[in-house]
């Protein structure tokens, strides 16, 4: 005998068989759904789905129609078709102010152009006042050549002139800059640089790797003056679709000395910024900006063991990151970079170290101590076979879990060995597929053989089982470049490196977004479009995944989300 009254079995039984209506379950609400698209997931199976829903902030729902059925939203947009996808994470970029004396040589396109340029900056400052910038890239111009002291002298020649190259590795000065600098033919070369000069012998303008030698006396804008230019800087990123990223140069100078800071603190007008600056930046307006983990440069061991904080220390708009850039060797837009043979053309060079293994190693291990990440920049071969043995010598003495301790670049193939201890040792690589589309030009000059045709390496680091995550390292910063050379292995003028470094679309994406979220102990929480993670998404205008490769190149994203908030909308730009 049932122990519930016949009344109330007989409603139960009637619902059942239909007899009666039962009111639909009420729809769950949703601040923001997107359907009708194609939603590259980035999850483990790499699905693809057509909705999204997402409330407070982070995605609650992926799926098909759905979706639009079950979460009434107070907004719905309707795809018609296009890609959504989780927004990029540039694992090494640098932020770039624009310094009221700086003009922008990215966008020249000749000597001609460039020459303008600081033309009308010298008119604007008046004679004696520096003139800088940074971003130029002989490949781009017209000439294709570097520019000389002698183009700056005959465009300003009562100022002096200060242009770093893309990359930064490299400047061109005036004679007054030179002469401020105190360089002449005279003039050795400066430890971990070269003075590029004539045939005469005369420097003809140029230096590698040591820039600051030429920096160090440009006058530094203040925080409050470099301010709207770094917000600017941040908001671009939004438009490449870039919603998390590591800035790969940043330091803590304008700390309190008693906190690690230095006396008089602050940034270099053209080539710095510091973790307070960019603090007070995101308490302002952090929620419009995408999210950033810090590279901290190495300040020496007496003031970092004063910095308070360490790794992790933040949330999730704005936190630090590992003990990084702080360049072991020099890099190709030199070029410097330490390699094991020979520099083609160039007999008995091999590039430049900053450091001496010595200086390396108690690096090392005074972070590490210190409980930070370390990713500590290392382009040739033999100065990636020296970084990845000071590693393992520090996790050999102090064995430490998780530690996604990683090598900034590894623009070159190391030894078999170096892999197989850098996999077993748990060391990761943030590679820069794009240095080898943008970069084309310069490494035909400089590398022949295997090496030419290996460089910037994804496929076989990955075989050893080495975690690679891609980024820019601003060569440029737009994502589409580094997947269109992940996948083609093409440079700018069509040169076909080693196909057999070439990835997979599906694996270039997964390491631009979910891979690269991991660097930062982040993949619980952005990276892939699923349930419970960051509403950090992006709209394209194609489908990356299906469009001929050299389309790539012209895909444009629509639409950025970060946090489910609307950050970027190209039709509003």
């Amino acid at each position: 005998m049932s122990k519930y009254p016949k009344s109330v079995v007989l409603l139960a039984l009637a619902m059942t068989a239909g007899s009666l209506p039962v009111a639909a379950a009420p729809a769950a609400t949703a601040d923001l759904v997107l359907i009708n698209g194609k939603v590259i997931t980035v999850d483990k199976a790499f699905a693809v789905k057509s909705a999204v829903a997402v409330k407070d902030g982070r995605i609650v729902a992926v799926g098909g129609k759905e979706i639009g059925r079950k979460w009434k939203a107070a907004r719905t947009i309707d795809l018609k078709g296009r890609t959504l996808m989780p927004g990029f994470i540039d694992a090494h970029l640098h932020l770039k102010g624009v310094s009221h004396r700086s003009i922008e040589p990215d966008k020249a396109r000749s000597i001609t152009e460039l020459g303008a340029m600081v033309a009308a900056k010298a008119r604007e400052l008046g004679p004696g006042e520096w003139v800088a910038g940074s971003g130029w890239d002989e490949a781009l111009l017209a000439e294709k050549r570097n520019p000389t002291r002698a183009d700056l002298d005959a465009i300003a020649p009562d100022n002096p002139v200060v242009l770093v190259r893309a990359g930064a590795h490299s400047a061109v000065g005036n004679s007054l800059a030179l002469k401020l600098a105190g360089i002449d033919a005279a003039t050795p070369d400066p430890d971990g640089g070269l003075i590029e000069r004539g045939a005469d012998g005369v420097p003809n303008g140029m230096i590698r790797e040591r820039t600051d030698l030429l920096l160090r006396l440009v006058p530094a804008d203040s925080a409050e003056q470099m301010r709207p230019s770094y917000v600017r800087a941040l908001k671009d990123l939004l438009a490449l679709g870039i919603t998390s990223f590591m800035e790969a140069w940043t330091t803590i100078d304008d700390e309190p000395v008693e906190r690690g800071g230095l006396a008089g603190g602050g940034g270099n007008a053209v080539r710095g910024h510091t973790f307070r600056q960019l603090r007070t930046i995101y308490d302002q307006q952090g929620e419009d900006l995408p999210r950033a983990t810090l590279y901290i440069m190495y300040p020496g061991a007496e003031r970092l063991k004063k910095f308070p904080h360490h790794t992790g220390f933040g949330d999730d708009r704005l936190k630090l990151g590992p003990i990084g850039e702080s360049a072991y060797d020099g890099g190709f837009t030199g070029p410097t970079a330490r390699t094991s043979k020979d520099y083609k053309g160039q007999p008995g060079f091999r590039g430049t170290t900053f450091m001496t293994e010595h200086a390396l190693q108690e690096m090392v291990d005074t972070s590490a101590r210190l409980g930070w990440q370390l990713g500590i920049h290392a382009i040739g071969d033999e100065a990636i076979d020296t970084v990845a043995s000071a590693y393992h010598r520090t996790l050999s003495a102090r064995p430490k879990a998780d530690h996604r301790w990683f090598l900034s670049h590894f623009t070159m193939l190391p030894t078999e060995q170096t892999m197989r201890t850098m996999a077993a040792d748990g060391i990761w690589t943030t590679a820069q597929p794009n240095f080898t589309y943008n970069l084309e030009g310069r490494y035909l000059q400089v590398l022949d053989g295997e090496r030419l045709d290996r460089i910037n390496p994804v496929a076989t680091p990955i075989s050893y089982g080495v975690n690679v995550v891609m980024s820019s390292d601003n060569l440029p910063i737009g994502p589409m470049v580094g997947l269109y050379a992940a996948v083609t292995r093409k440079g700018m003028a069509g040169h076909q490196f080693a196909k057999a470094e070439a990835i997979t679309r599906e694996e270039a994406i997964r390491l631009y977004t979910a891979k690269a979220a991991a660097l930062t102990w982040d993949e619980a929480r952005k990276g892939s479009i699923e349930p419970g993670k960051f509403a950090d998404f992006i709209v394209l205008d194609r489908d990356p995944l299906t469009v001929p490769a050299e389309q790539l190149l012209q895909t444009r994203v629509d639409l950025t989300f970060v946090g489910g908030k609307l950050v970027w909308d190209r039709q509003a730009n």
